[in-house]
């Protein structure tokens, strides 16, 4: 299960890894009680066959290792607060996984308390990427077999994850730095806004995307669609809000690949934005930036599916179920 922004989605493999299925479910149809994630995958599976379930939940800053649901305590997370829009769908999903006889394990964020980060990403910054980020990352490393690379994953957060010898090095998440399509970084006239009482941070963060530039102000399920109509439609804030974006996350990437200690053997582009062919070709626009750079032809750049999370968890269930004791770095307790 991927517990994104806009909604969770959940993939299903075989016994042998195949992809089964995949499918999603909003956040607010789960809150306000309108679908049962359980019955949903119900539908789909007979439950008593799941061997295991991983799943992710918010920002993942309450534990440091890959641990059975049972083990945990409120849910993972430290707090919350100042966690990005709050709609409590995922809460729903997760309570209803929780009081099932589903076997589960939940995976951890990246964060200072992550032993297996580099000690300077750890001192720099409080919070790198939230955990769904790990499950794309560990379908990027099954799909590649790269061992050093930079996964993109650009949808309503753009995080940008480096990944030096088949472990996770560090990340930089989308209060610091590439904006998504709803947050984005904490700039000088937000902080000021903050502190003269016009928003809380929180809602900085929550608005700090794509659809400041655009003028979007709307429910974040909706905030795609109203963005790339206004696209299609020619809308010159539309264009200026993608422009920005790939740019803010051409510079993050290349960021990366100048403080890495490996060379880097490719880029992976997946999330809603990431992965998208038309009305944007995020590929295309992004290879503007990256082919002029001195790296230009270094490296491979591959685009996977926005479901990647998704099935990047269900990929950490299969091989855990099957002993693995070690994702990325990260250390198993199951």
């Amino acid at each position: 299960m991927d517990h994104g922004t806009t909604g969770i989605t959940f993939g299903i493999l075989s016994d042998d890894g195949d992809q089964i299925e995949s499918f999603k479910i909003g956040r607010e149809e789960t809150k306000a009680g309108l679908v049962s994630a359980i019955e949903e995958l119900s539908k789909r599976v007979n439950i008593d066959d799941i061997k295991l379930m991983a799943i992710t939940y918010g920002m993942g800053d309450g534990i440091n290792s890959i641990l059975p649901i049972t083990k945990v305590k409120n849910g993972g997370i430290l707090s919350i607060e100042g966690a990005g829009r709050i709609t409590g769908g995922g809460t729903s999903v997760y309570d209803e996984i929780k009081e099932s006889n589903i076997p589960t394990v939940l995976i951890p964020g990246l964060h200072k308390d992550s032993p297996s980060l580099d000690p300077l990403f750890r001192a720099a910054y409080s919070h790198q990427a939230s955990s769904e980020k790990v499950s794309i990352s560990y379908n990027a490393y099954l799909a590649t077999k790269w061992k050093n690379m930079i996964v993109a994953d650009i949808s309503s957060n753009s995080v940008n994850i480096l990944i030096e010898n088949g472990k996770i090095r560090g990340a930089i998440d989308a209060c610091l730095g590439a904006i998504g399509v709803v947050h984005g970084p904490i700039d000088l006239e937000m902080i000021r806004n903050i502190d003269e009482k016009k928003c809380t941070a929180n809602e900085a963060f929550s608005t700090a995307g794509a659809v400041k530039i655009a003028k979007i102000d709307s429910k974040v399920a909706y905030v795609k669609d109203i963005l790339l109509d206004k696209y299609k439609s020619g809308d010159s804030s539309a264009k200026l809000a993608i422009d920005t974006m790939v740019f803010t996350v051409a510079m993050e990437i290349m960021g990366l690949i100048a403080i890495a200690n490996e060379k880097i053997e490719g880029i992976i582009l997946t999330g809603s934005f990431g992965s998208m062919k038309n009305p944007i070709d995020f590929e295309n626009e992004i290879n503007k930036y990256l082919r002029n750079s001195l790296l230009k032809n270094d490296f491979e750049i591959v685009v996977l599916p926005s479901t990647s999370g998704a099935f990047g968890s269900s990929e950490i269930a299969k091989d855990i179920y099957n002993g693995k004791k070690d994702i990325l770095g990260i250390e198993v307790d199951f």
